[in-house]
């Protein structure tokens, strides 16, 4: 099977695809690449196929164009068309945090929703954007702070558009950067642990561009400017959603409330939650065997 797919701007989407039998699509969450979710799913390989694309700017699709649009509307007509290549009807659906977010952008802006078989949705809000209707969004109170990060990240990497790559940059503008991205880090971690890694590796140029989620600097600004721009509300078309769903919530998550993601989950008819007790936004690395068997027994259910 070819792993690369084109899609509709003639650009080649790397596409994983493991195991055999019913179809599940997996939408990973930004920074992921699609291997990183081979230890989560190897057991259910002899039950299932596994469709995992790589992102535009990640793993196998790291050389696609970057299209004229905001990066959450690409990644739906990539996975759009994507479903209509590989025939997909009555799938399985299993997204994670902006896999989430461009699976709730199908539903209300495609017909996903009556695609579905069953869905699985990973640490989420359906609105990334903080206002007098919605607390809950990305960061919540601190939602300011972020986005002052983002915005200091942004004007760094627009005045710096000569360079591809974290390499191209002068060595004081590259440590900016990734002390920007450091900043960041610690402002979502629920533990001391990442923030002391991270300054460790911030003063050793060698590992440093080991700290950005992405090598080429093209993307990384395509993607802080659709986290700073995203203004979508996807409540009412994610409570539409009647297939069987599983929420996996983050108690700790200081990306995204628990309670806003309850919230979400109660407004569903067909819904239940599962929270992982010592997780904030990645419970794949906090609680990797809970991770795993709660995967299984949400596709045994599907």
């Amino acid at each position: 099977m070819m792993p690369f797919y084109t899609m509709p701007d003639q650009e080649k989407l790397f596409v994983r695809r493991i195991g055999e039998g019913e179809p599940v699509l997996v939408l990973s969450g930004l920074g992921m690449q699609s291997w990183q979710w081979l230890p989560f799913l190897f057991t259910s390989r002899k039950k299932y196929e596994f469709i995992i694309p790589d992102w535009r700017g990640f793993g196998g699709s790291k050389d696609c164009a970057i299209p004229d649009k905001d990066a959450i509307s690409s990644h739906w007509d990539d996975i759009d068309s994507l479903i209509q290549q590989l025939k997909l009807d009555q799938f399985i659906l299993i997204g994670y945090s902006m896999g989430a977010t461009t699976a709730m952008h199908g539903m209300k802006h495609g017909s996903l929703g009556q695609k579905l078989k069953a869905y699985l949705h990973i640490d989420q809000t359906p609105k990334i954007a903080v206002d007098n209707t919605w607390q809950y969004g990305l960061f919540g109170q601190k939602q300011a702070r972020f986005k002052n990060l983002l915005l200091d990240i942004q004007t760094l990497l627009l005045e710096n558009r000569f360079a591809q790559r974290l390499d191209d940059l002068p060595s004081d503008i590259r440590y900016k950067l990734v002390s920007l991205w450091g900043a960041f880090i610690e402002l979502q971690s629920s533990n001391t642990y990442s923030p002391k890694i991270f300054k460790l590796a911030l003063n050793r140029p060698l590992l440093q561009k080991y700290l950005l989620p992405i090598q080429r600097l093209d993307y990384l600004l395509w993607y802080v400017e659709n986290y700073l721009n995203h203004d979508e509300d996807y409540r009412e078309a994610i409570s539409q959603v009647s297939c069987p769903t599983t929420f996996f919530i983050g108690r700790e998550s200081s990306l995204y409330a628990e309670t806003g993601q309850t919230i979400v989950a109660k407004s569903l008819a067909n819904a239940k939650t599962v929270y992982f007790e010592h997780s904030g936004h990645t419970p794949l690395i906090t609680e990797p065997r809970k991770f795993s068997q709660e995967i299984g027994k949400f596709l045994q259910e599907a």
